[in-house]
């Protein structure tokens, strides 16, 4: 079958690699429908060294259930499912607690931490299929498949930012980055009743897109100048709410800057360092918290399906080009240069 390899950084190839086979009685075999890139995906594409190549990518995928292990209960062959970007039985104790991304099965993993799969591929084994799969109600042509998909990582990211940030009806939020994460946290925001929501980006067509979503004010500026523009807006004082969704340390320093007293800053980009400052000047003077961390989007699916189903949102908006395998290298540039805001792959 033909999968996504990253052989370093900006070296992405497809492949024929070995057929996706049933390896334990609770693994699914799935057929691949629609996939995409993540703007996760663009920190090794820019920095991965060859000698950790090659890696599988994708961790985001729909696909058609072509057969199961004996021990598979819950979804059968011929359903359309989609997949957390992590591997989780939706049993054990953390699971119980909607925090899937902590699962303490022995088989729970990430996507990426499964050298021989891989979403950006024609098919995929997915182990503890009863508790990573949900079975979708739609056919795999559908219409609603794009915003289906953000269910898989995308939106429930953005949720997880709002959520774990507190996000309430009244909130004052603050948005930084204009990636479908950030975009999709302007439009959680808005679904849990944010009264102002400021989205920090400089790229217009996808700003726009966050004022479609729900923002009420755009501020390109970045550093200082930002940050200052910012307070402007909120009367000097910032915001109740920080969702921070790039992951470098100048958005974790301008989320510093724009945090209102009593605040939270809620990450969900890949922290890409260590030390950051948490001390007296930072955050311990002003009752700052800090919360985020890898979004459990499997618990939000079934919350936020409904809305899809309906109409009510359009999450998949934030697909600006579509491609076959052939494109997907390409795909991998065109987000690096942020020409297009994320590619949707149909095989």
């Amino acid at each position: 079958m033909r999968a996504t390899l990253l052989y370093g950084a900006g070296d992405v190839r497809i492949e024929n690699v070995p057929d996706s086979v049933i390896k334990q009685p609770t693994d699914a075999l799935v057929r691949i429908t629609a996939s995409c890139i993540c703007g996760s995906d663009l920190w090794p594409y820019a920095s991965m060294s060859p000698a950790d190549g090659p890696a599988r990518m994708g961790h985001e995928f729909i696909g058609v259930v072509e057969d199961t292990g004996p021990e598979v209960t819950t979804v059968k062959r011929g359903d359309l499912v989609v997949a957390p970007f992590a591997i989780s039985d939706n049993t054990c104790e953390f699971c119980r607690e909607g925090l899937h991304t902590s699962c303490a099965h022995p088989q729970a993993n990430f996507w990426d931490g499964e050298p021989e799969e891989g979403g950006q591929a024609e098919a995929v084994r997915v182990p503890l299929a009863d508790g990573t799969l949900v079975k979708l109600p739609v056919a795999a042509d559908s219409a609603l498949i794009p915003s289906l998909l953000t269910l898989s990582d995308v939106f429930g990211t953005g949720y997880h930012a709002a959520v774990a940030g507190g996000v309430t009806k009244g909130t004052s939020v603050t948005v930084i980055g204009d990636g479908a994460v950030g975009l999709l946290g302007v439009l959680s925001a808005k679904r849990l009743g944010a009264e102002q929501i400021i989205l920090m980006g400089r790229h217009q067509a996808r700003t726009d897109l966050g004022r479609e979503f729900g923002a009420t004010d755009v501020v390109s500026a970045r550093g200082e100048e930002g940050i200052a523009a910012v307070r402007e807006l909120t009367g000097g004082h910032g915001t109740h709410v920080v969702l921070e969704a790039v992951g470098n340390m100048p958005a974790y320093e301008q989320s510093l800057g724009i945090v209102r007293p009593g605040g939270v800053i809620s990450r969900v980009g890949v922290p890409q360092y260590e030390d950051a400052p948490i001390g007296f000047g930072s955050l311990f003077r002003h009752n700052i918290r800090l919360a985020g961390g890898p979004a459990p989007v499997r618990a939000y699916i079934e919350e936020l399906m409904p809305d899809i189903l309906d109409g009510a949102i359009e999450p998949g908006k934030v697909f600006d080009a579509t491609t076959t395998f052939d494109g997907v290298p390409a795909g991998y540039q065109d987000m690096a240069d942020r020409r297009t805001l994320k590619v949707l792959v149909k095989p």
